[in-house]
């Protein structure tokens, strides 16, 4: 093999080993801290999966639960309108495919949710780690 044959190997192998770390910490994800995170009108239990309770609403996220290094995460999961009296024993559930995106930064979480049918936006929400949240159910 020819010297430049040989500068070219040293000096790829130098620039895989430069990128490689920094791609490495891009990719690392995070799990969301288990337990309770809640707000005005909002509700999160975390396990593997979460499930959510809003004001006159409730939905359900398929885990685990992961952001990256940068706290942004996107999540896929349910959500179903609820409303005020009994439930009927034939009613079925109004579930909808739902987007939940957001970022983490120490115990606060920023979180918007979106139904991916109609591209309509819920809301967006704050929600501390440990809190139980503020949920008014519908009458």
């Amino acid at each position: 093999m020819s010297q430049n044959g040989i500068r070219l190997l040293i000096l790829g192998g130098l620039v895989l080993l430069l990128f490689s770390p920094s791609l490495a910490r891009t990719r690392r994800k995070q799990r969301v801290t288990s337990g309770p995170w809640g707000g005005q009108h909002i509700r999160i239990d975390v396990s593997n999966s979460a499930t959510i309770e809003y004001d006159c609403a409730t939905g359900t996220i398929a885990g685990p639960l992961n952001f990256d290094s940068k706290g942004r995460f996107k999540w896929h999961g349910t959500h179903a309108t609820e409303h005020g009296g009994p439930i009927r024993s034939d009613e079925t559930a109004n579930q909808r495919p739902a987007d939940y995106t957001g970022w983490i930064k120490g115990d606060t979480m920023t979180l918007t949710v979106r139904l991916t049918d109609t591209n309509e936006t819920i809301g967006t929400f704050s929600l501390k780690r440990g809190s139980e949240g503020r949920v008014f159910k519908c009458r």
